[in-house]
Protein backbone atom coordinates (compact mmCIF):
# COMPACT_ATOMS: atom_id res chain seq x y z
CA UNK A 1 0.00 0.00 0.00
CA UNK A 2 1.69 3.80 -0.91
CA UNK A 3 0.68 7.15 0.83
CA UNK A 4 -1.66 7.30 -2.68
CA UNK A 5 -3.45 4.50 -1.50
CA UNK A 6 -4.13 5.40 2.51
CA UNK A 7 -4.46 9.27 2.10
CA UNK A 8 -2.21 11.84 3.09
CA UNK A 9 -2.89 11.76 7.16
CA UNK A 10 -3.29 7.69 7.36
CA UNK A 11 -0.70 4.90 7.63
CA UNK A 12 -0.80 1.79 7.15
CA UNK A 13 0.51 1.07 10.88
CA UNK A 14 -2.47 3.56 12.11
CA UNK A 15 -1.23 6.42 13.15
CA UNK A 16 -2.85 9.41 12.65
CA UNK A 17 0.14 10.99 11.07
CA UNK A 18 0.54 13.29 8.05
CA UNK A 19 3.40 12.50 5.36
CA UNK A 20 5.76 15.39 6.49
CA UNK A 21 4.81 13.70 10.69
CA UNK A 22 5.86 10.33 9.28
CA UNK A 23 8.72 11.35 7.23
CA UNK A 24 10.26 13.54 10.55
CA UNK A 25 9.65 10.05 13.00
CA UNK A 26 11.21 8.11 10.33
CA UNK A 27 14.06 10.38 10.31
CA UNK A 28 14.44 10.27 13.98
CA UNK A 29 14.16 6.82 13.57
CA UNK A 30 16.99 6.25 11.69
CA UNK A 31 18.97 9.26 13.09
CA UNK A 32 19.24 6.98 16.46
CA UNK A 33 20.14 3.86 13.99
CA UNK A 34 22.65 5.76 12.42
CA UNK A 35 24.19 6.54 15.48
CA UNK A 36 24.46 3.33 17.30
CA UNK A 37 26.33 2.00 13.84
CA UNK A 38 28.44 5.06 13.73
CA UNK A 39 29.65 4.28 16.65
CA UNK A 40 30.70 0.71 16.25
CA UNK A 41 32.06 1.53 13.14
CA UNK A 42 34.49 4.22 14.17
CA UNK A 43 35.57 1.85 17.47
CA UNK A 44 36.34 -1.01 14.96
CA UNK A 45 37.96 1.29 12.54
CA UNK A 46 40.15 3.19 15.49
CA UNK A 47 41.51 -0.95 16.42
CA UNK A 48 42.08 -1.74 13.11
CA UNK A 49 44.48 1.60 12.57
CA UNK A 50 46.32 0.94 16.12
CA UNK A 51 46.92 -2.87 14.59
CA UNK A 52 49.49 -0.80 12.11
CA UNK A 53 51.67 0.37 15.36
CA UNK A 54 52.08 -3.19 17.32
CA UNK A 55 55.48 -4.72 17.32
CA UNK A 56 54.12 -7.81 15.97
CA UNK A 57 52.66 -6.38 12.69
CA UNK A 58 55.77 -6.71 10.95
CA UNK A 59 55.53 -10.47 11.64
CA UNK A 60 52.44 -10.47 9.27
CA UNK A 61 52.76 -12.59 6.18
CA UNK A 62 51.77 -11.43 2.78
CA UNK A 63 47.97 -12.67 3.31
CA UNK A 64 47.31 -11.13 6.54
CA UNK A 65 49.14 -7.88 5.28
CA UNK A 66 46.59 -7.70 2.28
CA UNK A 67 43.71 -8.99 4.36
CA UNK A 68 44.36 -6.01 7.07
CA UNK A 69 44.45 -3.63 4.16
CA UNK A 70 41.13 -4.58 2.82
CA UNK A 71 39.34 -4.64 6.18
CA UNK A 72 40.88 -1.16 7.21
CA UNK A 73 39.37 -0.04 4.11
CA UNK A 74 36.20 -1.17 4.50
CA UNK A 75 35.73 0.12 7.90
CA UNK A 76 36.64 3.26 6.17
CA UNK A 77 34.13 2.81 3.73
CA UNK A 78 31.63 1.99 6.13
CA UNK A 79 32.35 4.72 8.38
CA UNK A 80 31.63 6.94 5.07
CA UNK A 81 28.70 5.33 4.52
CA UNK A 82 27.28 5.72 7.92
CA UNK A 83 27.99 9.49 7.79
CA UNK A 84 26.69 10.06 4.21
CA UNK A 85 23.06 10.63 5.32
CA UNK A 86 24.13 13.12 7.28
CA UNK A 87 25.97 14.95 4.10
CA UNK A 88 22.65 14.42 2.35
CA UNK A 89 20.42 16.17 4.83
CA UNK A 90 22.85 18.93 4.56
CA UNK A 91 22.36 19.43 1.11
CA UNK A 92 18.32 18.44 1.14
CA UNK A 93 17.84 20.47 3.94
CA UNK A 94 14.45 22.83 3.80
CA UNK A 95 13.82 21.89 -0.09
CA UNK A 96 10.85 19.80 1.17
CA UNK A 97 12.37 15.89 -0.33
CA UNK A 98 12.48 14.65 3.60
CA UNK A 99 10.51 11.53 1.99
CA UNK A 100 13.30 11.22 0.41
CA UNK A 101 16.23 11.54 1.99
CA UNK A 102 14.23 9.64 4.18
CA UNK A 103 14.16 6.30 1.41
CA UNK A 104 17.83 7.65 0.49
CA UNK A 105 19.41 7.21 4.24
CA UNK A 106 17.89 4.02 4.48
CA UNK A 107 19.37 2.08 1.72
CA UNK A 108 22.57 3.38 2.80
CA UNK A 109 21.73 2.50 6.41
CA UNK A 110 21.15 -1.07 4.19
CA UNK A 111 24.97 -0.87 2.64
CA UNK A 112 26.68 0.23 5.69
CA UNK A 113 25.05 -2.75 7.73
CA UNK A 114 26.77 -5.00 4.73
CA UNK A 115 29.54 -3.27 4.85
CA UNK A 116 30.21 -3.64 8.67
CA UNK A 117 29.36 -7.06 8.51
CA UNK A 118 32.10 -7.71 6.41
CA UNK A 119 34.44 -5.99 8.10
CA UNK A 120 33.30 -7.74 11.05
CA UNK A 121 33.78 -11.49 9.96
CA UNK A 122 36.82 -10.38 8.49
CA UNK A 123 38.73 -8.53 11.75
CA UNK A 124 37.74 -12.17 13.35
CA UNK A 125 39.35 -13.97 10.51
CA UNK A 126 42.46 -11.89 10.77
CA UNK A 127 42.61 -12.21 14.53
CA UNK A 128 42.14 -16.19 14.54
CA UNK A 129 44.65 -16.14 11.78
CA UNK A 130 46.74 -14.16 13.47
CA UNK A 131 46.49 -15.87 16.94
CA UNK A 132 45.95 -19.48 16.47
CA UNK A 133 46.35 -19.77 11.87
CA UNK A 134 44.89 -20.18 8.91
CA UNK A 135 42.06 -22.59 9.08
CA UNK A 136 40.32 -21.40 12.07
CA UNK A 137 40.63 -17.75 10.92
CA UNK A 138 38.70 -18.84 7.87
CA UNK A 139 36.52 -20.68 9.76
CA UNK A 140 36.37 -17.41 12.48
CA UNK A 141 34.95 -15.22 9.64
CA UNK A 142 32.68 -18.05 8.44
CA UNK A 143 30.81 -17.95 11.54
CA UNK A 144 30.80 -14.37 12.10
CA UNK A 145 29.49 -14.16 8.32
CA UNK A 146 26.53 -16.67 9.03
CA UNK A 147 25.98 -14.76 12.63
CA UNK A 148 25.74 -11.43 10.71
CA UNK A 149 23.37 -13.04 7.77
CA UNK A 150 21.07 -14.81 10.66
CA UNK A 151 21.05 -12.15 13.00
CA UNK A 152 20.75 -8.92 10.59
CA UNK A 153 19.02 -10.30 7.53
CA UNK A 154 16.98 -13.52 8.30
CA UNK A 155 15.64 -12.53 11.53
CA UNK A 156 14.59 -9.15 10.67
CA UNK A 157 12.49 -10.68 7.76
CA UNK A 158 11.57 -13.17 10.15
CA UNK A 159 10.21 -10.95 12.63
CA UNK A 160 8.90 -9.44 9.68
CA UNK A 161 6.52 -12.13 8.56
CA UNK A 162 5.68 -12.92 12.45
CA UNK A 163 4.65 -9.88 13.13
CA UNK A 164 2.54 -8.70 9.82
CA UNK A 165 0.48 -11.98 10.26
CA UNK A 166 -1.13 -10.37 13.87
Amino acid sequence: MNVNELGADASPDGRDETVTERSDRNWTEILQELRVIQTGTQILTGFLLTLAFQSRFSELDQYQVILYLALVSAAVLATALALSPVSLHRALFGRKVKHRLVAASDRLLKVTLVVVALTVAGTAMLIFDVVVGRIPGIVAGVVAAVLALLLWLIAPALARKYFSNE
